[in-house]
């Protein structure tokens, strides 16, 4: 009987249809049986084991036992693989993929699979079994390629005391990674499957079934009794469109995180209308850690990392660009105060040249400015459009004019250095 590498066996599953279940012979699946009479003292030991071994798959989520299910199989131990997907089964009675790898590891029993879900059906019931393998694909790669310890999403550059976590999406890996905020450094808590667009990432339009990228916030939540059973527990809407995204024409709206219906575990890694989809499970426990108005949500094709050491450079880095911006306010300099900004400038109906001429007169009054910023955050977009999304507590004083505001502003590279692109009241 032909055999695969483990590894050899997640490269095929994501390239290909030929699945590890394949490579079951009946005659290696007859293997499959009761095991051996046990002794009560046994049997009892076992019960224990079992169920806290059920337990902790409640918390994990699905991965790790589905893992070993395909490590079993490559092993020939096709006893143990069904003992641990039907295990799988009565922790996630809905879990479809589960199902059909159990029908399976059965079917092939009286003869050869030659592909997963062997049993067939049609072109409708070929098609959800793509969608199954798809999502066994990336539900694989996701926990088998986890970040490493000491690094973060260079997205999450600084957040502020109170905002307790923050939210960072792959849509590639079909994966959500919930990072805490511990003294201002990200530190990684779980990561959670997810569905994303069924034409995939980079939402530009109403309709266009995409996911959008970029930086955003949770706004709100809904309960399941105002919702219906198609989302599942609830969800959470986030700011899309956000101002980058207006700026850039981008329209749409009712992008938000939610569950699934009750009959349904999980869904395939492509199968919303835009929203990021988590199973009700996995949705109930993010839920506890997300705060109205505050949590961000970042969404990225593929989140880059940084080492702890690399992110706190880059997050230097860019405090000092903006403290140099606000002594140069202060300084009542025009020109140096202009150096900050970026030709392709525009706030309030105003572009680069007639938002400098309105300082250099305003300038002209002033005999004192002092300029405080507080509670500064900072997160980098991902994607093509490369840019930091800079927000605080603007404490503007002036011989003649004092004001406060919570300000945003866009910082992108411009000749290779930070410039910002727009700015205005949050």
């Amino acid at each position: 009987m032909q055999r695969l590498s483990f590894t050899g066996f997640i490269l095929a599953a994501i390239a290909t249809i030929g699945f590890v279940v394949s490579l079951l012979s009946p005659h290696a699946a007859h293997s499959l049986g009761k095991p051996p009479p046990k002794e009560a003292g046994a049997i009892v030991q076992q019960r224990t084991q079992t169920a806290a071994e059920e337990a902790a798959l409640a918390i994990s989520g699905p991965e790790p036992l589905l893992t070993k299910v395909f490590e079993s199989i490559e092993q020939n131990h096709f006893d143990r693989a069904l003992q641990q997907v039907e295990m799988l089964i009565k922790v996630y009675p809905n879990f479809r993929l589960a199902h059909l790898i159990k029908g399976d590891l059965l079917l092939a029993r009286s003869r050869q699979l030659t592909s997963f879900g062997g049993g067939g059906g049609g072109q409708a019931s070929n098609e959800k079994i793509a969608d199954l393998r798809d999502e066994a694909a990336v539900r694989l790669k996701g926990y088998r390629t986890k970040p490493a310890a000491n690094s973060v999403p260079r997205y999450l550059l600084q957040m502020l005391p109170e905002q307790k976590h923050a939210i960072v999406v792959d849509t590639q890996k079909s994966r959500l990674y919930l990072y805490q905020n511990q003294n201002g450094t990200p530190r990684f808590v779980a990561d959670y499957y997810i569905t994303q667009g069924k034409l995939g990432s980079e939402k530009a339009r109403e309709g266009d079934k995409k996911t959008p990228i970029g930086v955003y916030h949770v706004t709100s939540s809904l309960s399941p009794q105002k919702l219906g059973d198609f989302y599942g527990s609830g969800a959470f809407p986030i700011n899309y469109p956000n101002d980058w995204d207006k700026r850039q024409g981008r329209n749409g709206h009712g992008i938000w995180l939610h569950g699934t219906p009750s009959d349904t575990f999980s869904r395939p890694p492509r199968a919303s209308e835009g929203c990021v989809v988590l199973s009700n499970q996995d949705l109930d426990a993010l839920s506890k850690n997300l705060q109205i108005g505050l949590t961000p949500v970042i969404i990225s094709n593929s989140v880059e990392w940084l080492s702890l050491d690399d992110w706190q450079s880059e997050r230097s880095s860019l405090l000092k660009m903006i403290e140099g911006w606000r002594q140069d306010w202060e300084s009542r300099d025009t020109d140096r105060y202009a150096r900050h900004y970026s030709q392709k400038f525009v706030a309030d109906g105003q572009n680069y040249k007639a938002w400098i001429d309105q300082k250099r007169k305003v300038n002209a009054g002033k005999t004192w400015v002092k300029i405080a910023a507080a509670n500064i955050s900072m997160f980098r977009n991902p994607g093509k459009d490369d840019h930091v999304v800079v927000t605080f507590d603007q404490d503007y004083r002036s011989n003649n004019l004092s004001n406060q505001m919570k300000k945003r502003q866009y910082w992108i590279k411009e000749g290779g250095q930070w410039k910002i692109a727009s700015e205005g009241a949050v």
